[in-house]
This record gives C-alpha cells, structure tokens and sequence, in this order.
C-alpha cells in the first residue's frame, strides 16, 4: 500500500474517503487548515496510519510540504459557500493549479481531482465556472491527473437533503425552485468515496475523466415529495420562480446558515445528470445506492417524533 495525502479530507466526502482507505491499508496524509479539528479521523486507522497536518490551499509552500514523499495525492478540497480568502476562485482555480503543480514537482504517482458534474466554461454559475477553470489548470500542471465529477452527493451530512428537510419540517410549504422541473442524479457519498478508492489502487487507469451519477434521474419536484414523505410531512408544493428565488437567496445568503445563495439558484437552473458519454462508477466496479437505501437512515430525525410515526402521522 503507499502513501497517499489527502487536501481538504476532513469534509463531507473526506471522511468516508479516509475510512476506505485506511481500511485498505494505506499511510494517510490529511492536510487541513486545521489538524486539531480533524483529529476525529484518527481513529479510522490505527495507530499512526492517519496523520492529520497544517495545511493551506492557498499557501504553496504547505501544499508543497503535504505532498512531499506522498506516492498518491487527492484533492478534495472545494467551497459551496465562498467567503472572505475562500473564494471560488482561490480554491477552485489557484488551489487546485497549486496542488497539480505541487504534485507533479514531488513526482507523485497519481492524482485524484474532485470537481463537479455540470462544470462548465459558459455556465451562468460562477461555482461551476470556477470548477471548469480548476480541471484545466490540473491538466495543465499535471496531463495524467483523474478528474472526478459527481453528481449531487448525498448522505447523513449532506447540506441538500438536510437542508430541504428542514424546511419540510418548518414551514407549511415546499418551496419548487423555477417548479421543479430541473433534473437530478443525487449519488450517495459511500459510493464517490469506493470509486476514489478503485482508482487509488495500482491496477486502475491513470487519467482520464468520471462522472458519477445514483440509479435514479429525478426531477426537484420529486424528490421534495420523496423529502416530505421521509420527514412525513404533508407539505403544498409551491412553485418559485427563479427571479423571485434570486431575491430571496440574496438576503438568505447573508444569514451566518449559509441556507442559500444567488449562485446556487443560478447552478439549480441546469440539469445535474451524468451525460454518459464518460465512465462512471460501473466502470469501477460501484453498484449505485438507491435514495430509498439510505434516505430514511438520517430524515427520521426531522419527524415529529424522530424515528418512530407520532399519532397524528400513524
């Protein structure tokens, strides 16, 4: 097994990244800004496997020093929600442009890049324009990188599910951006993390691009009836179009929650489904796990009486 850092590993997907690989054996590396708030991942390994180190995207030189001896670099790291030095555009661009540089310096033997499906130079979203700037600076830096593009990741700490059944929860209406038309392939964050794992090991290809997708297509509309039914809630669906939704992203997006900004409702306009011209998880041996599978596992907190039905949903 070699060594493998991992920038940005104590997030969402990090830890259940962390916790295959370690269980596969390998030295972990996780640069984060802050090594005493992730010291939570130690125990996925033993011993002395998973290291958690100082590190900033933003800093050259301990991006530089996080890599150094690794035989594997993965680069995790990404923002939803920019603010003050972490920008979209220090992360996403210059960051991710100084982890490859870094990388293909140390002579590193792989490198794993998560972006994200619907990243594109033309998108009105400036998330998924940000996103499309970074793959061609990690090209550039380092031709042989794997470019990673997951659909919507869900999972107990999700912020999309989460966050919409907590609305489900407090308010007498589910609000349908634009009516709820727009298409999605949500892909639980197990599964991103096994299909990272396939590709670390010495048997996968070298570069190329993914793009990982659920079993399921659906539209916002029905996944909000899935949503209220998971909370069982009996909630009226209210289409809000999206001018209206801008308005009040702007004032939600100032709010210290983070609820929703103007980008987001910019990125949720567009379809976010794999296009299927570009291996997915079946080319790396992941069998996609159903909404139905995991969703009830974390939603049964937002009940009204948490995992069990209240007399009045009974």
């Amino acid at each position: 097994m070699g060594k493998v850092t991992v920038i940005g590993g104590a997030g969402f997907l990090g830890r259940y990244l962390i916790r295959r690989l370690a269980e596969q054996g390998h030295g972990l590396r996780v640069a984060v800004r802050d090594p005493e708030a992730a010291s939570y991942l130690k125990p996925m390994g033993d011993v002395g496997q998973v290291q958690p180190i100082q590190a900033n995207i933003r800093n050259q030189a301990s991006i530089a020093r996080a890599v150094d001896g690794a035989d594997m670099v993965v680069n995790l790291a990404g923002v939803m929600f920019p603010g003050g030095a972490q920008s979209f555009q220090a992360v996403h661009e210059y960051g991710a442009e100084t982890v490859a540089t870094a990388a293909a310096s140390a002579g590193v033997g792989r490198l794993l890049h998560i972006s994200a499906l619907g990243a594109a130079d033309d998108s009105e979203s400036k998330y998924a324009r940000s996103k499309a700037v970074g793959e061609a600076a990690v090209r550039e830096a380092y031709p042989d990188a794997t470019i990673i593009r997951p659909a919507t990741v869900f999972g107990p700490e999700d912020k999309f599910f989460n966050l919409f059944a907590l609305i489900a929860s407090l308010s007498p209406v589910m609000p349908l951006l634009g009516g709820g038309h727009n298409r999605m392939q949500p892909v639980y964050v197990g599964d991103v993390a096994k299909a990272m794992a396939a590709l670390l090991r010495d048997e996968a290809p070298v570069g190329g691009t993914y793009e990982l997708g659920g079993p399921q297509v659906l539209t916002m509309a029905e996944l909000m009836v899935m949503v209220c039914e998971q909370t069982g809630r009996n909630r009226l669906p209210v289409p809000l179009p999206y001018a209206l939704a801008k308005v009040y992203a702007f004032f939600l997006q100032l709010t210290p929650w983070h609820i929703l900004t103007v980008d987001q409702v910019e990125l949720l306009k567009s379809d976010n489904v794999v296009s299927g011209d570009l291996p997915g998880l079946a080319d790396l041996g992941v069998t996609p796990t159903a909404l139905a599978a995991v969703l009830p596992g974390y939603l049964h907190r937002y009940r009204k009486a948490g995992r069990l039905p209240s007399i009045e949903q009974a």
